[in-house]
């Protein structure tokens, strides 16, 4: 046994140029056929970074490739040239056509009518709509979020779903595979007892999911009945509503934004949550499910605007990108974490250098550190421009971003590479003026209340130190 020990050792020493020319060349085949198959667009830094590893360290990043290297879990649902993109469209502004086109185009619901809606003004507010909305269900009840805390507001969360379930609605509550580590753990066994379905999305030991650990769930919503949504970018933890005044365990409330709203919009949420529970489940989706097909639409309506690794498409870094060059007056954005790829913060610029407003509103301290440090080159780059940065005195956490008066996308997504190229995110799109005019004016009443962005001139190692930490942006 040790003679043949000695000989394996003898071979792999002797051979081993062999050994490692012949892994980087896997390595590099699996990396080339993993992203044409699945059109695994990475930003450059990402490309090269994942190439250069391959090559220099294959035995270290190969495994790593393997568990972390998919950005993209579906290939795209017809071959290049063969979109669907003959839709009829009915807007007046180049904005909501081109939008209503392209979410079309890229096989996203079509648009449809919603009722009762409301913005949350604040934490208060948003609490009381979804205790309505839990309330409310007599069928189902579907939640989805990022975590779950183990605090005040998510003990009564969790008491909420537990009653809905004892009295006979079927509840399924859909918590990230990182981010139930996150708020504190829920009380898995509590729920299960009390008849609520728990599924973790991707959990990061012991899932089948092979290179899908980093691509984690952000998606944010509750549905009730398949015909009222609440949906927005508060997790369910105390801090994204009224703070937890616990002595030790207390936090003070973000800023954050949400909404809640009935109509057929609602089924649209329903359905995709049905698709993300199937992919977390394992399980085949139920026959009722398809696709709908494109249809002719009109003004006065919303559109579920699902990204990440499940779409074929970056389908809001495309909108976003569309809305920037095809606006008339104004960008109105809100962010808390503001680290946008070069073709996002070019799209900026050039609206602010040909006359557009653009107005960006993020919190003066981020609860990311290294995201607010890496954010500055974008800043001035952007206030260069000729754009307005405000910088708020509190922790802002909401993410919207307006065009005109025309159209209005809130929901779940950060402007960060992150949130438009890696996680599973969720926003609306609204085309209907009253509900982008109430979005505006709550975005509005958070730039009165901050102060401007003043841009400085970096120093040689302030500079150094931004390139590498932008390098690295995808994980911010």
């Amino acid at each position: 046994m040790i003679e043949l020990v000695n000989l394996l050792s003898d071979w792999v020493g002797n051979n081993w140029g062999v050994i490692d020319g012949l892994l980087v060349t896997i390595g590099l085949i699996i990396y080339v056929a993993a992203s044409h198959t699945l059109h695994q667009r990475r930003h450059p830094s990402a490309a090269i970074a994942w190439v250069l590893g391959i090559v220099l360290l294959p035995f270290l990043t190969l495994p790593l490739y393997l568990a972390f290297g998919s950005r993209k879990v579906v290939a795209s649902r017809q071959p290049p040239g063969k979109r669907q993109t003959a839709v009829s469209v009915s807007a007046t502004h180049a904005t909501v056509a081109r939008s209503q086109q392209l979410g079309m185009a890229m096989g996203l619901p079509v648009p449809v009518a919603f009722a009762q809606f409301s913005v949350h003004a604040d934490g208060t507010h948003a609490l009381a709509a979804l205790r309505r909305v839990i309330d409310g269900a007599r069928r189902t009840l579907e939640v989805s979020t990022f975590l779950f805390g183990r605090d005040v507001l998510g003990d009564e969360i969790a008491e909420l779903l537990k009653q809905r379930a004892r009295a006979g609605v079927r509840v399924r509550l859909l918590i990230d595979g990182i981010g139930i580590y996150l708020g504190g753990y829920p009380d898995l066994k509590g729920f299960a007892e009390a008849g609520v379905e728990v599924i973790r999305f991707v959990p990061p030991f012991r899932s089948p999911k092979r290179g899908r650990t980093n691509l984690r769930n952000h998606r944010k919503m509750v549905i009730a009945d398949g015909t009222h949504l609440w949906c927005g970018g508060r997790n369910l933890a105390a801090e994204y509503f009224e703070g937890d005044p616990r002595p030790l365990l207390g936090s003070k409330p973000w800023l954050d934004l949400s909404f809640d709203l009935g109509g057929e919009l609602a089924g649209q949420a329903l359905r995709q949550f049905e698709l993300d529970w199937a992919f977390a489940t394992e399980r085949r989706l139920p026959p009722s499910l398809v696709a709908q097909a494109p249809a002719s639409v009109s003004g006065g309506l919303a559109q579920l605007v699902a990204s990440g690794p499940d779409q074929p498409d970056d389908t809001i870094f495309t909108l976003l990108i569309s809305g920037c060059f095809t606006s008339q007056q104004r960008i109105l954005a809100v962010t808390p974490y503001f680290v946008p790829d070069a073709s996002l913060l070019t799209a900026l610029t050039l609206a602010a250098r040909r006359g557009i407003e653009v107005d960006l509103v993020l919190p003066a301290r981020s609860n990311h550190r290294l995201a607010d440090f890496a954010r500055h080159r974008s800043l001035r780059d952007l206030v260069a421009a000729g754009g307005r940065v405000w910088l708020h005195p509190r922790m802002i956490h909401a993410k919207a971003v307006l065009i005109d008066d025309e159209l209005a996308l809130a929901g779940s997504a950060n402007l960060d590479g992150r949130s438009l190229f890696l996680n599973y995110e969720l926003m609306v799109a609204f085309y209907e003026r009253t509900a982008v005019r109430d979005f505006s004016d709550w975005i509005e009443a958070r730039r009165q209340e901050s102060a401007p962005y003043v841009a400085r001139r970096p120093g040689i190692i302030r500079e150094l130190v931004e390139g590498l930490l932008l390098w690295l942006a995808f994980q911010l």
